[in-house]
């Protein structure tokens, strides 16, 4: 077993991260850290599993879902703290993520402001960008948001 002083009990890590023991025991079972048993059965974690959980939470607040979080961490190493080169790496596949959720929520923004302006707030009735329902007509959701533009339904 590990050195007693080099981990964390499961309250040390809660504290430390601002994470409920509750929540911390979800992640565990869903295998984003991975506690050692210590004296009486008492949960130990690595000190660098801060740093899993805390990337969990930015992740999560970022809109990943628990699933991509988990395989994003499970190409960090086990047994030892992630290099910078590691974290660097998850960095990097999620900036085209982040980008296809800036530019939907840019995309939001500005349709928004032209719904408020125009009061209607009805895809049914809008005669400003949607004028007759025609962009039902491309398929069921927010068909603006997922990419139509309102020209792409003006020869209709």
């Amino acid at each position: 077993m590990k050195n007693l002083a080099a981990t964390l009990s499961i309250g040390d890590l809660a504290r430390r991260t601002g994470l409920s023991v509750s929540a911390i025991r979800f992640y565990e079972t869903r295998g984003l850290v991975t506690a050692t048993r210590g004296a009486g059965n008492q949960r130990r974690f690595a000190r660098a599993d801060i740093r899993r959980l805390s990337f969990a939470l930015i992740a999560q607040q970022l809109g990943l879902t628990i699933s991509e979080i988990e395989a994003e961490l499970a190409t960090l190493p086990r047994g030892h703290a992630p290099s910078a080169a590691d974290w660097q790496a998850i960095g990097t596949r999620l900036q085209s993520a982040l980008a296809a959720k800036i530019t939907l929520l840019q995309k939001t923004h500005e349709l928004l402001g032209g719904c408020i302006g125009c009061g209607c707030l009805s895809l049914d009735r809008c005669a400003l960008y949607n004028p007759n329902d025609r962009a039902a007509r491309a398929g069921p959701g927010p068909r603006f948001l997922l990419g139509n533009q309102a020209s792409d339904f003006e020869s209709d």
